[in-house]
């Protein structure tokens, strides 16, 4: 018996270690996530609740210009890597003047070299914009664009405070940034 359980036990590591070599390695864009407010998921203590969650894939610049090259200007994009973007709205904001229920979509932009336009879209769960369809989009809205002195090298969404019950969605890259104001609805 114990014959067999060596046995198996040498079976079982083999088996992990081929499995191991195997394994295909880091993501070249990994995935990140940014919360609005931005302290509640670093300060669980301030009693503040999440108001917006965005889950995205972070591609590098490696010396590519990426607005109106790599990424076309006037074509939907997946705004980041891999799968389409998404943010979940916990509760109604507004953007644009209009009014985004709560809920999970995907989040789509149009780049322009002046102004982007942001979409959430319902429709979840798709590889880069290629399934993108206009049909589910809930909301569009306009992003006005700035460029950047030092370039940002992996792309990066993050929400800022912007005081009285705003906050600043920006998508930053290479040496642009698009900003776009949401407005949390009490």
């Amino acid at each position: 018996m114990r014959t067999i359980v060596l046995f198996a036990g040498c079976l079982f590591l083999l088996t992990s270690i081929a499995s191991a070599q195997n394994f295909r390695g880091l993501d070249q864009s990994p995935l990140d996530m940014a919360y609005y407010p931005d302290n509640f998921a670093h300060d669980r203590e301030s009693g503040d609740e999440a108001v917006l969650k965005v889950i995205y894939s972070r591609p590098q610049l490696k010396g590519r210009e990426m607005f109106g090259e790599k990424v076309p200007y006037g074509k939907v994009w997946r705004t980041g890597a891999n799968e389409a973007t998404e943010i979940k709205v916990y509760e109604d904001v507004t953007i644009g003047g209009k009014t985004l229920p709560a809920g999970h979509y995907a989040l789509f932009t149009i780049p322009n070299e002046d102004e982007w336009t942001v979409i959430f879209n319902s429709a979840l769960d798709y590889w880069g914009a290629y399934s993108y369809d206009e049909s589910n989009d809930v909301l569009r809205a306009t992003a006005s664009v700035s460029s950047l002195d030092e370039p940002v090298e992996a792309f990066t969404i993050q929400f800022d405070d912007a005081g009285s019950g705003k906050a600043m969605m920006r998508i930053a890259w290479d040496q642009t940034v698009a900003e776009l104001p949401i407005v949390v609805n009490d």
